[in-house]
């Protein structure tokens, strides 16, 4: 290659290497992932191999429509919970670094560090506005309104999903209880770093998504009107105080505190890597594996020939450039943001896991598929792969979906359309209320997202990338015909990682490179960023999926059209 969940689960599959002596210890890496709703620990080896991990439920608050909270006194219990579980019995001698990912959060503490609350009701335990919050949605329409150079960073157009409007709307509806009051606004995964060294430096793609009008907040041109609206009152030194900006996998510090170290049962000193946002994390898991052999058109091509895939409750499609690619709808370019000497832009999809969960939960036989898979011991997505294989008869299981299309933004369009009003549509509906009706909208779903994913890499691919293997990676991954679809309706392999908790692999990277173990992130990558199985398309069924590509395509120009005609209502 060249370099041009169970809840409060914890499992191990092993806990030492052995080679030629038995001075030849295995060094081990802690990796600690903050996703939306639980949190993730591994233990992992200098090889890869996660040899440990657990994981526990974090909380979640939604006190209106589109409004969600979130607590950092939560969140960093669960962090500490998980992580003594999975050093336990440990030699502490052989721990060698810690690395935190975490979801692109909003943290906000006074001046004495002590959470600070980001609601009406001035509950203080809800200090954090999740990622997936959409409060800001008319403070984010005034910032795209100005039509300032520097949304060329994020694609042309911001998402309600970054810091800025969130920003905006604190300042704007809780100035007196939050914003005047506010010492330090933390993105989630910095937040942990702190926690973890009392540094307050900030990992620096981190800082893109905090606020991706670089140019403008790094180099304090007060003039724009975007910096005025939001950095007023000297915020600029609460959001990156002693402006200490560092790249992933950079020490942080002098360590792991004592105190930090007696809250995550881990030794005190040791080596606490600048956190990554998760998606980034897990890019770093995988994008950077071994190929040979597997007879993939990636082999012997540049890094920049693979697209990273992270689907969870979202979803998240980052490719890598060695100069920098604008691309409509899609965030970045940012520099080392993931891969440092790279350019990153990163699409993504909002609602994925979520959408599957909703659709699935939210149909009147999902008590039927509950009793069902129950009593055959499957998960119910298993169950309900095993029913579509029963009633697809002669037709590739695919082809079942031939007259019913879903369009996916039910959490608005983050990529490449960038559009928040974007809502979801389903067509071909009938009376039917069964189980094979439920299969059939599970069916259409998958593929609406893997449709999405296709939308977004030809948009990047018509602005200048040249992709031709996807790795992916995160909880959907698990799910086999979710992966077979992204292969078919893509017509590109997929790589899957041989750990299945990619994220989690990330995360312990960075852990190992801040040991300095490894001389860089790219070596680091390649070591312990395992190769497992490849998933290929079947090109037979090309045509097919061009036709509901077609589609796919015709619902959003409708809806768009219907949205015109009732606009002057």
């Amino acid at each position: 290659m060249s370099w041009q969940s169970d809840n409060h689960k914890v499992s191990f599959t092993g806990l030492l290497k052995m080679h030629s002596s038995k001075q030849d210890l295995v060094n081990y890496y802690v990796g600690i992932d903050v996703g939306t709703a639980s949190v993730r620990a591994a233990l992992v080896d200098q090889f890869g191999t996660v040899v440990a991990h657990a994981d526990q439920p974090i909380q979640i608050w939604e006190p209106q429509p589109d409004y969600y909270e979130q607590s950092s006194d939560d969140i960093w219990a669960a962090c500490c919970t998980v992580t003594k579980k999975i050093v336990c019995g440990i030699d502490a001698e052989r721990i060698r670094g810690l690395g935190f990912d975490a979801t692109c959060s909003l943290v906000v503490v006074d001046k004495q560090f002590r959470p600070l609350a980001v609601n009406y009701e001035g509950e203080h335990t809800r200090n954090i506005i999740l990622w997936m919050d959409h409060r800001a949605a008319s403070q984010v329409a005034r910032i795209n309104g100005t039509q300032h150079s520097v949304l060329s960073y994020v694609g042309g157009t911001m998402s309600v999903e970054m810091q800025p409007p969130k920003l905006l709307w604190i300042k704007e509806n809780l100035r007196k209880s939050c914003w005047e009051k506010a010492g330090y606004f933390f993105d989630l995964p910095d937040f942990l770093s702190w926690k973890a060294t009392g540094v307050t430096a900030r990992e620096l793609g981190v800082c893109f998504c905090l606020a991706p009008p670089c140019s403008s907040l790094w180099n304090c041109e007060w003039g724009d009107p975007i910096t005025l609206i939001l950095f007023a009152h000297h915020s600029l030194q609460r959001l990156t105080p002693g402006n200490q900006i560092l790249s992933p996998g950079t020490s942080v510090g002098n360590g792991l505190t004592p105190e930090a170290a007696k809250d995550l049962g881990l030794p005190c000193g040791i080596a606490v890597a600048a956190s990554l946002i998760d998606a980034h994390a897990g890019g770093l898991g995988i994008i950077g594996g071994d190929v040979k052999g597997h007879n993939l058109p990636c082999e012997n091509q540049p890094i920049t020939s693979r697209l990273a895939l992270i689907c969870g409750t979202s979803s998240c499609h980052m490719g890598i450039s060695e100069t920098p690619i604008y691309v409509p709808g899609v965030w970045g370019p940012y520099y080392s943001a993931m891969v440092p000497g790279f350019w990153l832009n990163e699409g993504g999809q909002s609602a994925t896991g979520k959408l599957i969960e909703h659709v699935v939960q939210g149909h009147v036989a999902f008590p039927e598929l509950q009793a069902k898979a129950a009593a055959s011991a499957q998960s119910i997505y298993t169950y309900l792969n095993s029913h579509l294989d029963l009633i697809k008869k002669s037709l590739p299981v695919g082809f079942l979906t031939v007259d019913l299309h879903v369009w996916p933004d039910f959490h608005g369009n983050r990529s490449p359309l960038a559009d928040l009003t974007l809502k979801g549509m389903v067509v071909g509906l009938t009376l039917s209320q069964g189980l094979d009706d439920l299969a059939l909208i599970y069916l259409a779903t998958i593929q609406a997202i893997a449709l999405g994913t296709r939308h977004i890499l030809e948009t990047m691919q018509a602005a200048g990338h040249r992709i031709n293997t996807l790795f992916l990676c995160g909880g959907l991954r698990k799910n086999p015909l979710f992966v077979q679809m992204h292969a078919d309706i893509t017509g590109k392999p997929i790589v899957l990682s041989q750990e299945v908790e990619s994220v989690l692999v990330g995360a312990a990277i960075l852990g190992a490179c801040a040991s300095g173990d490894f001389a860089s992130i790219q070596e680091a990558m390649e070591r312990m960023g395992k190769i497992g199985k490849v998933v290929q398309p079947n090109h037979k069924h090309k045509r097919f999926y061009d036709k509901k590509y077609e589609v796919f395509l015709k619902l959003v120009e409708h809806q768009r059209e219907y949205n015109a005609i009732m606009q002057g209502i």
